[in-house]
């Protein structure tokens, strides 16, 4: 009688474990598959920890250590692959600068070549042109520069000479032509010659300068001043 009750709770145990080990093993495989979509470095820890399982069951579960084992290797193989493709980029990568550096180098070596070439003829004609220099040609040539730039520096100064005479005769014109229009107003009113206005200064002063150029003898019509007559004391017959 008592080894019936003793049988089914030994089979209730037994049967919780069997559950308890599946549940573990499902949140494993989870944590497994978590951690591979995520790139996540895969450890025992790591799983535990995620799956909230001890690391004993992890190592003594055959199904969980060969899930385990499985994926470490999965993930390193997955690791290697990638370091092989990001090596493969790389080498590309500098392959294909390789390349352009030997094109860059190419195309300086012609440029090299092309500007020696110019620089080879440019030095043949300036050797030309001093082949057909005389021998005292470089210093005749300084020696006129530098005459040349004394002239043109005395040149320089001649021209202002003449800008200030010329700004000198067009003030002397300006006066002239004011005291002409001045003339000819007293022409046309003669009256003002003669009876200048007492309030007046200027015209005053201009009636004093008139009366003094009229009172005052030409030097055209008196110049040379003539000899006086001389009489003969002989009496023709």
């Amino acid at each position: 009688m008592t080894v019936t009750p003793i049988r089914k709770r030994t089979a209730a145990a037994l049967n919780a474990g069997h559950a308890a080990t599946a549940a573990s093993l499902d949140r494993a495989r989870a944590a497994l598959q978590q951690m591979k979509h995520e790139h996540a470095k895969i450890t025992v820890a790591a799983v535990a920890r995620r799956a909230d399982a001890s690391r004993t069951f992890l190592y003594q579960n055959a199904a969980t250590r060969q899930l385990i084992t499985e994926s470490v290797a999965g993930e390193r193989a997955r690791r290697t692959q990638a370091r092989s493709a990001h090596a493969a980029r790389i080498e590309a990568s500098w392959r294909e600068r390789a390349l352009n550096a030997e094109d860059g180098l190419k195309a300086a070596h012609h440029e090299i070549l092309t500007q020696r070439s110019t620089i080879g003829e440019l030095v043949g004609k300036i050797r030309d042109l001093e082949a057909d220099l005389p021998e005292d040609g470089v210093q005749r040539l300084i020696t006129e520069n530098t005459t040349l730039k004394h002239r043109i520096r005395e040149l320089t100064q001649e021209v202002k000479r003449f800008q200030e005479r010329l700004r000198a005769a067009r003030d002397n014109n300006r006066f002239l032509d004011n005291k002409i229009a001045d003339l000819e107003a007293r022409l046309v009113n003669p009256t003002n010659v003669f009876e200048p206005s007492p309030a007046s200064p200027a015209t005053a002063d201009r009636y004093s300068a008139t009366t003094a150029a009229a009172s005052t003898p030409s030097r055209s019509s008196n110049w040379p001043p003539r000899a006086p007559a001389t009489h003969s004391s002989r009496h023709e017959p």
